[in-house]
């Protein structure tokens, strides 16, 4: 468990140093068919920040426990980058594509936990 919550924290320490916002943990454990454990979810102004956030977030996970992605999708257009990381899965969105999948609400039963930005 505490490997999870080192890689949950690395994740956020590399969305806030890009200043990543409306940064979003939603605990799914414990909730039938879904894929992993926990989603975090943030955005970016432009594709060039969400880029660079979704790059941050991998520096800092493979800088501070020393874990890889297992994939990472759609950095061509950087609209909305995931990153998979088995039990935890980034998503990093422009806001519009974050309010048109509204993804954060698929799951009306899990933990979602609001992560304050210090900027």
């Amino acid at each position: 468990m505490k490997e999870k919550n080192q890689l949950l924290d690395s994740i956020i320490d590399g969305i806030k140093e890009k200043k990543g916002k409306n940064i979003t943990s939603i605990n799914l454990k414990g909730i039938s068919g879904v894929i992993c454990d926990y989603f975090v979810i943030c955005e970016g102004n432009t594709p060039t920040q969400v880029a660079a956030i979704a790059d941050s977030v991998e520096h800092f996970v493979k800088t501070k426990i020393n874990e890889s992605p297992i994939r990472v999708q759609g950095q061509q257009l950087a609209e909305w980058i995931g990153i998979d990381y088995g039990d935890i899965i980034v998503h990093v969105f422009l806001p519009e594509l974050r309010s048109y999948y509204n993804i954060d609400h698929l799951w009306s039963d899990a933990k979602t936990i609001q992560i304050p930005s210090e900027y």
